[in-house]
Formats: C-alpha cells, sequence, structure tokens
C-alpha cells in the first residue's frame, strides 16, 4: 500500500516512517511546506499542526483518499464538516488523540475506575513545542469518564507524553499513568489503524479503543 505520511519530517514522522516502511508500506514522506501528490495514494497519515491539519484532510478526502489523523487540536464542528465529507467521498476518516495502545488502555480504566470514585482529576504532561492544551488525549479521557474532571497541563523541554488520572475516595487515592518515552510508541497503533482502515465505513471513527474491542 502506497501512503502519504504528512509531516514526514517532524519528531513523530521521523519516527514512525522507517516503522511503516520495515511493515512493508511504501511511504511518501511530505512535510509542511510540500504539497500532496494523490497518484497512487490508498491512504494518507497526518501527523503536522493543528492549524494544518483541516485542510490536508480536505484535500486528502478531496482526491478520494482514506485518512488516518494523529493531530489534535480539530474542533466538533472541523470534525463535524470532515465527517460530512468522508461520507460523501465514500472514504473512512479515522481521527485518534492517542496512537499509543498503553494510553488507550489508561483511557478505558480511568472511565471504569471513575464510575466507583467519586472526584478525579487529570494532569498531562507534554513537550514544551505542543501547541494545543489541554491536549487531546486528556480531553478524550475526561470525555470517557463523563464526571468532568479538572484537566491540569504541563508543558516542558524533556517530556514527550505523559498523563496521570488521579481519582480519590474517603483514605484512599487510585493513581492511573501512562508515559510515552519514545514516538516509536505509537507505531502499533497506526499499524492496526492500517490494517482496520479498509473495513471502517464512511464517515468518521474517532479513537484508538474502537479498533481494539
Amino acid at each position: 500500500m502506497k501512503i502519504a505520511f504528512l509531516g514526514s519530517r517532524g519528531k513523530v514522522g521521523r519516527e514512525l516512517c522507517p516503522g511503516l516502511e520495515r511493515a512493508g508500506y511504501e511511504v511518501v514522506g511530505i512535510d509542511l511546506d510540500e504539497e500532496l501528490d494523490p497518484s497512487g495514494v490508498e491512504a494518507m497519515i497526518d501527523f503536522t499542526q493543528p492549524d494544518t491539519v483541516e485542510k490536508n484532510v480536505t484535500e486528502a478526502l478531496g482526491n478520494g483518499i482514506a485518512c488516518i489523523v494523529g493531530t489534535t487540536g480539530l474542533g466538533a464542528a472541523q470534525l463535524e464538516q470532515l465527517d460530512a465529507l468522508s461520507k460523501e467521498k465514500g472514504k473512512p476518516l479515522f481521527v485518534a488523540p492517542n496512537f499509543a495502545i498503553g494510553a488507550v488502555l489508561m483511557m478505558r480504566f480511568a472511565a471504569e475506575a471513575a464510575k466507583f470514585m467519586p472526584r478525579a482529576e487529570i494532569v498531562e504532561l507534554h513537550g514544551e513545542a505542543k501547541k494545543d492544551a489541554p491536549s487531546g488525549t486528556a480531553l478524550a479521557t475526561a470525555a470517557a469518564m463523563g464526571t468532568g474532571p479538572e484537566i491540569h497541563s504541563v508543558r516542558l523541554p524533556g517530556l514527550v507524553a505523559h498523563q496521570e488520572v488521579l481519582l480519590g475516595g474517603t483514605g484512599q487515592l487510585l493513581t492511573i499513568r501512562h508515559d510515552t518515552f519514545t514516538r516509536e510508541a505509537f507505531l502499533p497503533g497506526v499499524l492496526l489503524a492500517l490494517e482496520k482502515l479498509g473495513s471502517l465505513p464512511p464517515g468518521l471513527t474517532v479513537g484508538l479503543d474502537a479498533l481494539l474491542r
């Protein structure tokens, strides 16, 4: 399968593109200042920036290319428009706030724990270059928990992606934490999304958890 990887020279792209090639995919790397050539491309993967991802996905879908998006920062209205476009073009659009399988399990465990613990807060920590705060993972975790936990965002050099969910009750504290130390942690999730992409219906599918059920 020929894949266009947008953001190939970024921190995520530099680690994921070689792994995708080792897995047998033909990867066409596209940087932020380069145009997408749709010739022969069957899927587009976007790990760029919040201010460019909507344009990238719109262009790819317009060329009949299925999309996988790891860039966070898309709002509800943007997702609604892209969902309509992907249905119109008959192509799947898969968006995940986090492609690390351990992080997805952390979100699942937090949602279950929130049913039994009265209070919770989320602390998410990322490198200083991350532009959106709170992170997409933290927002997705809070939505899954359904209890409106407060989110605290930390941006510091040396960090990659880390999240801690603290759930408190009388005389006890439950902590659920996930740490991403290298961006290679995203590769198994991206490979899973590529494997399942052809079986997804046209329109928007959100979250790696939907592929792990």
